[in-house]
């Protein structure tokens, strides 16, 4: 079962939480950021290569600017825009947190259970305004009671609070579960 609903970013840009539960203990929540606009990105082209041509009125020049904004493109596509953040919450074994890029590319990390101490949402003062962000705080194998790291969640779609709440409790929940099941020996 998925549902969908739509929030805003940090900056105001639309995004959309899905939320699909594989089965009580398991639980993926993506959160999709706007996707790249064809309009723009020929734009974008036209733009530079129109520039060249009147400042320079050289077909050498016209050429090396028209494959030198490709090339960026290509680069951003691959390495930069991410399209999607999706969070796997599997209670009996660990959270898988997926990037999506633009180009197809995808990039996982997978935090094994037994490390997760919690998911919390934190606030950050950036550039005069007070930010959330939602992070796994990794348990410190020294000190049960400490935390030896923080993982920050949907960096590239930076969701406002609303949808990091969302995200919060159904993570929560799933934890619960296993603070709550019985420890075997």
């Amino acid at each position: 079962m998925a549902e969908e609903r739509r929030f805003r970013s940090a900056s105001g840009a639309p995004i959309a939480l899905r939320r699909r539960q594989h089965s009580a203990s398991c639980r993926e929540l993506a959160v999709r950021g706007p996707r790249l606009q064809l309009r723009s990105l020929s734009a974008a082209t036209s733009a530079s290569s129109a520039f060249a041509w009147l400042v320079l009125q050289n077909s050498m020049v016209l050429s090396a600017a028209i494959f030198i904004t490709l090339f960026g493109l290509i680069i951003y596509l691959h390495f930069v825009k991410i399209d999607q953040e999706s969070l796997l919450v599997i209670g009996s074994l660990g959270i898988q947190v997926t990037s999506s890029y633009a180009s197809g590319k995808e990039s996982t990390t997978f935090i094994e259970m037994g490390q997760v101490k919690d998911v919390v949402i934190n606030e950050a003062i950036h550039m005069q305004k007070v930010i959330y962000y939602l992070c796994i705080l990794l348990q410190d194998p020294d000190d049960p009671q400490g935390v030896s790291e923080v993982v920050p969640l949907f960096q590239s779609s930076k969701p406002r609070l609303d949808c990091l709440v969302e995200v919060y409790k159904s993570c929560q929940e799933i934890l619960g579960q296993r603070k709550t099941a019985p420890q075997s020996s």
